[in-house]
């Protein structure tokens, strides 16, 4: 017995592993095309659902689609009931994920991972070493199926086996418990997913316990978006919340079903493998199909549940203790929390400030320049904080980190700036001679917008976890959001060639707004520079080639 558990954990750590391998692979080298598609979709509900849809089968994971969404919904770029259909779209891609997984090629793992491991070892660009994550990733889900399937068939002869497995399909309410847990601890619907049906092909399950189980990991996949979500903006917990009551309602009502009805399930396929992955794709549809016409009124109703959360900004003490500056690395951990406070809230100047250029807004427009105001106060007190540390006496390293703290809290009071007086005066010249950019100005200025605000968000990730991967990706971005704003910059100038009025018109708001935003791009990407010049990966002009 103990030999079984331990060879079922491992495969099922495997399979664990390899979706999330999948992922990251997908996100670091596609994120920006996903997160850009996605904000387009937000034309009407079936081009949404639609996205959602495919970005979920090739993310594998329909709650990192619900956190990109509710990003967005963050910064306005899309409302709820918009994505909600987004995020019901992302269910039932999540579901043929799992159906395309199933399928047992023996031959495609040996293949996937030559390619695999022979494009992340030998490719010199980004992109192409993450497709090889990505087929390595894949090759190692068979495999973990194949384990499972393996670790599963001596289960067959065990009795006391086989009368601990049944008892769950006597207690459906148990297995439908256990079945959400596991998909919320393994954050992936899809791996507990698959973890299930393999079980029940091999007998291991009851096919009653299997279905339950899959129903359950439909809460539990949901429940992971709404935890994840706790402390983000009203318009973001609205999305979760209705999806949550959507799919862990319906998963709930369809247990019941199968608890007190008899239903002949015949037609979901012959086997019980076959029934239970067929009752997990259609579930997901159905729910997606009857709910859709309707996102508008469950965005209302979510809306009851989530109240717009009381932030007492003055009740924040700042963490810059004086009786602190004995301990040089805790006076540096508390300066670094105080500059993440800057980070933060020069996000949320980014954010609001975009707004303005659709509608005007006295109260947004003095809100950003409180919050300069803010950041500029902490920025000083940073600096006499980390001069004070100074007439200490500290080692090298400490008055290494000291000064790189004090060049980072620089850079984002920079970008501060450039947002407070130039992005907001650029939206109220729009707004005072009514002017409008071009359809195709306003929709690359909002692409152009929503890139930077990954690369803000990623560098307040890396000030937090300090990952060489993210730093690197983090600098290498500011090449890229450089060679995007001149391309930016030629399309603009073609259309004034053009003579598009509109274009004429706005063209030095048009241009000063992508140089704006370039620049705040620039000043966050400043934070992944000490950690890549500390693990040697920063040339003295430029990245280093990957090794790894």
């Amino acid at each position: 017995m103990l030999l079984f558990l331990i060879n079922i954990a491992g495969a099922a750590a495997l399979l664990i592993w390899a979706v999330r391998l999948v992922r990251t692979g997908m996100e670091r080298a596609f994120a920006v095309q996903l997160r850009l598609w996605l904000r387009r979709s937000a034309k009407n509900r079936g081009l949404a659902a639609s996205a959602g849809l495919v970005v979920s089968m090739l993310l594998q994971s329909s709650t990192a689609v619900a956190m990109l969404v509710s990003n967005f919904a963050a910064n306005g770029s899309v409302s709820v009931s918009v994505g909600l259909a987004i995020i019901l779209g992302a269910d039932v891609g999540s579901a043929l994920v799992a159906q395309v997984l199933l399928v047992r090629q023996t031959w495609l793992i040996p293949l996937l991972l030559v390619l695999g491991v022979g494009l992340f070892l030998r490719g010199q660009q980004r992109r192409v070493r993450q497709t090889g994550r990505i087929l390595i990733g894949l090759a190692l889900i068979f495999v973990s199926l194949d384990m499972l399937r393996a670790a599963t068939a001596p289960v067959m002869e065990s009795e006391a086996a086989l009368r601990m497995l049944s008892y769950l399909g006597a207690d459906l309410f148990a297995a439908f418990v256990i079945g959400a847990v596991f998909a919320w601890m393994v954050h992936s619907s899809v791996a507990a997913v698959l973890l299930f049906v393999t079980l029940v092909a091999q007998g291991a399950l009851p096919t009653e316990a299997a279905m339950t189980m899959v129903l359950g990991a439909n809460l539990g996949g949901a429940m992971i978006a709404y935890v994840l979500t706790l402390a983000a903006e009203p318009e973001a917990r609205r999305i979760v919340v209705a999806n949550l009551g959507l799919r862990g309602g319906g998963a709930v009502l369809v247990l019941l079903g199968l608890r007190f009805v008899e239903v002949d399930l015949t037609w979901l396929g012959s086997s019980a493998a076959t029934q239970t992955i067929n009752l997990h794709l259609v579930f997901n549809s159905v729910l997606c199909v009857l709910a859709l016409p309707f996102v508008d009124l469950f965005a209302k109703i979510a809306g009851r549940f989530v109240a717009a959360p009381v932030a007492d900004e003055a009740a924040i003490a700042s963490a810059l203790d004086p009786s602190a500056l004995d301990t040089p690395a805790r006076a540096l951990a508390n300066a670094s929390r105080e500059m993440m406070r800057m980070g933060e809230r020069v996000e949320t100047m980014l954010i609001a400030g975009q707004r303005l250029f659709d509608t005007w807004s006295d109260a947004s427009a003095e809100a950003i320049r409180a919050n300069d105001a803010a950041v500029r106060k902490t920025h000083q007190e940073i600096k006499l904080y980390l001069a004070e540390l100074n007439r200490h006496e500290l080692d090298k390293a400490t008055v290494k980190g000291a000064m790189e703290l004090s060049l980072l809290a620089s850079n984002l009071e920079a970008a501060s700036d450039v947002l407070a007086r130039n992005l907001v005066e650029l939206a109220r010249r729009m707004d005072l001679e009514g002017l409008n950019f071009s359809s195709a100005g306003r929709q690359e200025i909002c692409d152009f917008h929503d890139r930077v605000l990954a690369n803000v968000q990623l560098a307040l990730s890396v000030m937090m976890a300090g990952q060489p991967d993210d730093a690197r990706e983090l600098v290498a971005q500011k090449e890229k959001v450089r060679g995007v704003e001149q391309k930016l910059q030629r399309k603009h100038l073609k259309r004034l060639h053009e003579g598009l009025s509109e274009s004429i018109e706005t063209s030095n708001i048009h241009q000063e707004t992508l140089r704006v935003l370039k620049q705040v791009n620039t000043s966050f990407a400043m934070v992944g520079y000490p950690i890549l010049a500390e693990t040697g990966d920063l040339l003295s002009s430029r990245l280093s080639p990957a090794e790894s």
